[in-house]
């Protein structure tokens, strides 16, 4: 397997995303959610480099109070771009109240999933104020096990690292010169108070291993990355539709 080169993907990565916003919107800003993480991080910076720094908008969505928005606000400072604060713990307490008023107590799923979704609405309703185009800040890793929630970060217009281990987007990370604090950050959804690779059971390292080399020295761990990886495939995929007959003979 060739070695994987940093320097060569950020500037293949940068021409990409320039190429997407001269196609799809010569004068719109990228929209940026940014978690503090190393994925949302990692974006915003390409994005500065692709488009300029007063093309880029970061959105920080804490769900009431969240311990670490101070390295998002660090991130902003770094990178030079304007940014909003909106903080979404409201519509989600009120999407919840609606729901038990309704009959239904929501469950886990429910409670993981649902901020997600409503940080994504809130990242759309921002871009259509200012215009904008959606980034898509996940990675391989994460879609490979499904650890992504559909309609939520899973959305998006464009998707800079789709195609990018965690391994690879952090060493991704270290050549765009972000912070160590950032881009060694222990992953978590922020939402169920896990790590990531506590909610996965094996860590990335492992994963990226398997994904790129086949290699996975635990049977069981192995066996539950393909459990993972067939029953979320329903994520990637465009959504089924109803085709009458004919209709293949329709122009698209």
């Amino acid at each position: 397997m060739n070695a994987f080169d940093a320097a060569k993907t950020m500037d293949g990565v940068t021409q990409w995303i320039r190429a997407y916003f001269e196609k799809n919107g010569p004068d719109c800003p990228a929209i940026v959610g940014l978690s503090g993480g190393k994925d949302s991080s990692v974006v915003a910076a390409l994005c500065v480099r692709a488009l300029g720094a007063d093309r880029v908008h970061g959105v920080l969505m804490p769900c009431g109070e969240q311990w670490d928005i101070d390295v998002s606000r660090g991130l902003v400072d770094l990178l030079g771009i304007r940014h909003s604060v909106v903080n979404i713990k409201a519509g989600v307490d009120s999407v919840f109240e609606a729901i038990r008023a309704g009959g239904l107590e929501p469950d886990r799923q429910a409670i993981v999933n649902t901020p997600a979704r409503i940080r994504m609405a809130t990242l759309y309703a921002v871009s259509a104020i200012l215009g904008g185009r959606v980034a898509n800040t996940c990675n391989l890793s994460e879609d490979w096990v499904g650890y992504a929630t559909k309609f939520g970060d899973a959305a998006g217009d464009f998707s800079p690292l789709s195609w990018l281990t965690v391994t690879e987007v952090r060493a991704l990370g270290r050549e765009l010169g972000l912070p160590a604090g950032v881009v060694d950050k222990t992953p978590e959804d922020g939402l169920s108070g896990l790590s990531d690779e506590e909610n996965l059971g094996f860590t990335y390292e492992v994963l990226d291993r398997y994904i790129r080399e086949g290699i996975c020295d635990d049977a069981e761990t192995r066996a539950r990355i393909d459990r993972l990886n067939r029953a979320n495939l329903h994520k990637l995929r465009p959504m089924s539709c109803y085709e009458p007959p004919g209709s293949e003979n329709r122009p698209h």
